[in-house]
């Protein structure tokens, strides 16, 4: 075993002379920070893109692709899987060779599809391809700005990557150890593996390209939950832990009672590859929802939230007042709802809240809904002191001169704007602005690109006014809505996998353009996501070591 290993291990590096292809893939251009890893692992025969030529390297990988290449590359048996998936048997013989724990990746299979963690990666990685090497806790623990972070039982794994060089950091100096790795991450971390066994240089993390920018637009950084922490509010701009401006974009769910199959795993992971950092979840409260079937609508909220934050998303908790029209209907409902939640998620930087959708009809901003809000701030503060609650106004959450004229008192608190860019147009832009200057934190939890009903359009040049407006104010926002339903704000064509991953082919004019955006720029035209081959519900593992290679 330890032979043949060195034999697979020196084929990756030392093959560039032995195959005369290159790295083919539409998505990686010369002179990218990851294509000389990604070549030599094609060289090797290591790689295999998807049906539509693409590497995906900005993807995140998951726990079963990530040892599934572990596996290959150091000729592990596999053993006998548990749960039917592809990777059961390969994951089971790491799993019997101690790569890792019961609980890390269960053999039942809950967790197979979600992104592996770094410290979990760089562990396996270890102990599959470099299980002598070691590392002197003194001198690497030094270079690791976030080491507290770290968990205890990773310790060992991680301070041996950073004494062999499989490992170097962000150029910040942190590890980010409940981060996620990006398959272009994983590449290279195979790659210097490689290099550490057999004495050549390994390859430094590179300096992240600076997000596009608008000239004189508020500069924001992106990324989840691993790299942002907990948000807080700086005047009217959301910032991360740090105190940097941050934006999140991403998709609203339709009503849970209605299309809660688009708030699977699959389909919250499916959107986070497109590039979103955000995802809410839309819980009516009427319309057959939560007030109706307060138990199962919460479980379903619940499920939703939790694959949110599996997939490193940011994740807003909406009570989606509609018919209801006024927050204070249902005020005892909602103050239960929120005391459960909040003390749910207390410990979790991950979750927004969204305490009251559209308040509409008879509502006053003094007499109903600043009241409510205030009575569910206190609920919401009990348990969790950080938060950041997002706060609706009379007239469908566009009344924001009313907050502005008379805010709340309290700390990350944000007031919320609705629009749809075949209704809604400059006077509302100019309502934000207004509000901005009077120090009112907006977040524009809900925008359409078609009519107010979701109807109409799509209106795409209307949009594009608008989400450059937005990006050019460092606001964030969140699309409506994520499903098949057919109407033009839908993001999904009639028919699309509830599951996930989505086509190009897949998503409406409507999901092409929102998720275009999600990394900002005004660009209106994304990478084309994978073909999902025909009766699979997981698509092929982007790393795939050659089967010409022996297996003993």
């Amino acid at each position: 075993m330890r032979k043949l290993l060195c034999v697979l291990l020196a084929a990756v590096c030392l093959a560039l002379t032995a195959l005369p292809a290159r790295a083919s893939f539409s998505d990686v251009a010369p002179g990218d920070w990851y294509e000389e890893a990604v070549t030599e692992l094609t060289r090797a025969g290591a790689l295999k893109g998807y049906p539509d030529g693409t590497f995906r390297p900005n993807a995140k990988i998951s726990a079963a692709e990530f040892v599934a290449v572990a596996v290959r590359l150091a000729g592990l048996p596999e053993g006998q899987g548990q749960a039917p998936h592809w990777a059961a048997n390969q994951l089971q013989g790491a799993l019997q060779a101690g790569w890792y724990d019961w609980d890390e990746i269960p053999p039942t299979g809950e967790t197979f599809d979600a992104p592996i963690s770094r410290q979990l990666a760089v562990k396996i990685l270890m102990k599959a391809l470099l299980p002598q090497a070691r590392g002197d806790y003194n001198t690497e623990s030094a270079k690791i700005k976030d080491f507290p972070a770290l968990d205890g039982r990773y310790y060992e794994a991680v301070l041996a990557a950073y004494a062999s060089g499989v490992v170097h950091g962000d150029p910040d100096g942190s590890f980010r150890p409940r981060g996620t790795l990006s398959r272009a991450e994983a590449c290279t971390l195979f790659q210097n593996a490689a290099r550490a066994q057999s004495g050549q240089p390994s390859v430094p993390s590179p300096e992240p390209s600076p997000a596009p920018t608008v000239p004189g637009a508020v500069q924001t950084r992106q990324g989840g939950a691993s790299q942002n922490g907990w948000l807080q509010v700086k005047g009217t701009q959301l910032c991360n832990a740090a105190g940097e401006p941050v934006s999140l974009r991403g998709m609203s769910s339709h009503g849970l009672q209605w299309y809660s199959q688009f708030t699977s795993s699959g389909a919250i992971a499916a959107t986070a590859e497109y590039g979103a950092n955000l995802f809410r979840v839309a819980m009516y409260t009427g319309e057959g929802g939560y007030l109706s079937r307060p138990a199962e609508m919460k479980a379903r909220a619940v499920a939703a939230v939790d694959a949110a934050i599996a997939n490193d998303l940011y994740v807003i908790l909406d009570w989606h007042i509609l018919s209801d029209g006024s927050p204070m209907a249902h005020a005892d409902e909602a103050a239960a709802f929120f005391a459960e939640m909040a003390q749910r998620y207390r410990d979790t930087p991950n979750v927004l809240y969204e305490i009251c959708n559209e308040p509409n009809g008879n509502v006053s901003w003094p007499g109903d809904v600043k009241p409510y809000a205030q009575r569910m701030i206190q609920t919401i503060r009990a348990a969790s002191p950080k938060a950041v609650i997002l706060i609706g106004s009379p007239t469908w959450s566009q009344d924001i001169h009313l907050a502005a004229a008379d805010p709340l008192d309290g700390e990350n608190l944000m007031y919320t704007l609705h629009f749809y860019a075949g209704t809604h147009g400059a006077e509302l832009r100019s309502r934000i602005d207004g509000a901005l200057a009077q120090g009112l934190p907006i977040f524009v939890s809900e925008w359409g690109t078609s009519r107010a009903d979701g109807s109409g359009g799509v209106f795409l040049e209307q949009a594009g006014v608008w989400l450059d407006f937005l990006e050019r104010r460092g606001i964030s926002w969140c699309g409506w809505s994520l499903c098949d339903k057919n109407e033009t704000s839908a993001a999904l064509r009639p028919g699309a996998s509830p599951d996930g991953p989505w086509g190009w082919e897949e998503l409406s004019e409507s999901g092409r353009f929102m998720f275009s955006r999600f990394r900002g720029g005004g660009g209106q035209q994304a990478v084309p996501g994978p073909e999902r081959p025909s009766g699979r519900k997981i698509f092929e593992i982007a790393l795939n070591f050659s089967k010409s290679l022996p297996n003993k």
